[in-house]
């Protein structure tokens, strides 16, 4: 039975790799693998000799030699417990989506196309670089993209000359999430499974992800696409809310408060982002003044401010099918996880790989290992590897493991343009080719997380 499902994750996850070869959204198969993992897990139950604890992160004494009955109780605890988990994750992003549309729904991000006022390609390069690099930060790597190359559609009309600024805004983007605890999915995923604090996430990866961010966009400026100036052409000025700008600084405060939160209260995430969203909201329902109405539908995408609450517009607006693809992958690595798969791929790996780099505090986990995790990321989602790799290895809180593996997770993905959210809304609003990215951006992401890397190896050694 483990084998059958082994396979049908393995099938699952080819079918998420490879979604735009096959024309099927990833959301559904990660949805598929996870029901009929745990479907086969209910249905073999009783033929299971091992079950994995992960409250203790260790194997149960003598699962085998348990009545049926009890096996029953230990799946359902073990289902509950990752919902839980998983429910923790999803509802915080759901709060911080909710948090930037509302930010959109009065033009705040049009306050950052006000900051860019000259006309030297690499100037904008730099701008736009630093811009990816800290908004994603604050409000993550993906929705950072999205606000960027909307604003870059905006100000740089030649389409050539703007695929390559979209590829110099996935890497700065994916380098700004990977030193925030909000900044990227896997990231996130550590802070609250509680594997990384955020100081000490700013500590080890700020300076390797900045240089990670800043040696790509400094050897690009000298390319021959970044030299001279923009033709731009004159826009006419479109009237934006009153409140823009209040909202922007507003919404990014109240994200960015969240850890801050944690610190203070040491209540899980979600609920300072919960927090935030009600006092944005609270701002948003004010300054809107429209009334709240739940039957009363727009006629048309025109309306939709005229009818809505700011917050009602906003929840209609969220990614959900990201959610449900987050749920999908993250519970069906869990099906993994609790047949004790990942603990004994863990064991296999620590007793083959440390001879071929070197170990993390001599516990048998290679810097190869992590680097190879990070080239992974570009090839297959980086969201399913982070969740293994919780299930694989038991370093505690601030290990330098965890720092590594959300750096390379999170930064690796650059490589490819497929291989990180950021890159795949960049794809999709650009038409950015695959090959085309592979051919004129990935060498530069390469150089950027080796030499993030190598800082890395670095600046642990200060901790």
């Amino acid at each position: 039975m483990e084998a059958a499902i082994i396979l049908v994750f393995v099938i699952g996850y080819l079918a998420i790799t490879l979604e735009h070869s096959i024309k099927i959204d990833k959301l559904i198969p990660a949805l598929v693998m996870m029901a009929i993992c745990w479907a086969l897990i209910a249905f073999g139950l009783d033929s299971f000799t091992q079950w994995f604890d992960s409250g203790k992160h260790a194997l149960l004494e003598n699962f085998g030699a348990l009545g049926y009955d009890e096996k029953t109780h230990y799946m359902e605890e073990t289902l509950l417990h990752h919902l839980g988990k998983t429910s923790e994750i999803l509802v915080f992003l759901l709060g911080a989506m909710t948090i930037v549309e509302i930010i959109d729904y009065f033009d705040g991000f049009s306050t950052i196309k006000d900051f860019i006022k000259t006309k030297k390609k690499t100037k904008i390069l730099w701008i736009f670089a630093i811009l990816a690099f800290i908004l994603s930060a604050i409000i993550d790597n993906l929705t950072a993209t999205i606000v960027l190359v909307s604003i870059l559609q905006k100000i740089v009309k030649e389409k050539e000359i703007r695929l390559w600024y979209a590829g110099l805004i996935v890497i700065a983007a994916n380098a700004g999430g990977a030193w925030s605890p909000i900044g990227d999915v896997t990231t996130t995923m550590l802070w609250i499974g509680k594997k990384v604090t955020s100081g000490h996430l700013f500590g080890y990866l700020f300076i390797p992800s900045l240089i990670c961010m800043v040696l790509p966009t400094f050897i690009a400026s000298f390319l021959p696409v970044f030299k001279g100036e923009l033709e731009v052409e004159e826009q006419v000025e479109q009237k934006k809310s009153k409140y823009s700008s209040m909202m922007l600084y507003l919404g990014l405060g109240a994200i960015a408060f969240v850890p801050v939160f944690k610190m203070i209260t040491h209540l899980p995430p979600y609920v300072g982002m919960m927090l935030s969203l009600g006092i944005v909201a609270i701002f948003a329902e004010v300054l809107s003044n429209s009334k709240f109405s739940i039957t009363q539908l727009p006629s048309n995408e025109s309306d939709a401010h005229a009818s809505h609450s700011p917050v009602h517009h906003s929840l209609s607006k969220i990614e959900l099918p990201s959610i449900l693809f987050f749920l999908g992958i993250l519970m069906a690595v869990a099906a993994l996880e609790s047949l004790g798969i990942l603990f004994g791929f863990a064991i296999s790996l620590q007793e083959i790989m440390p001879m071929l780099g070197t170990e993390l505090h001599g516990k048998g986990v290679s810097d190869l290992v992590i680097l190879l995790l990070g080239v992974a990321s570009a090839v297959i989602d980086n969201v399913p590897l982070v969740a293994a790799s919780l299930g694989m290895f038991s370093e505690p809180l601030d290990d330098e493991l965890w720092h590594f593996i959300a750096y390379a997770a999170g930064t690796g993905g650059s490589m490819l343009i497929i291989g990180s959210a950021a890159g795949v809304v960049a794809m999709g609003m650009e038409k950015i080719d695959f090959f085309w990215y592979l051919k004129k951006i990935a060498w530069l992401a390469l150089i950027g997380f080796l030499a993030g890397a190598a800082a890395f190896m670095v600046t642990r050694t200060l901790f």
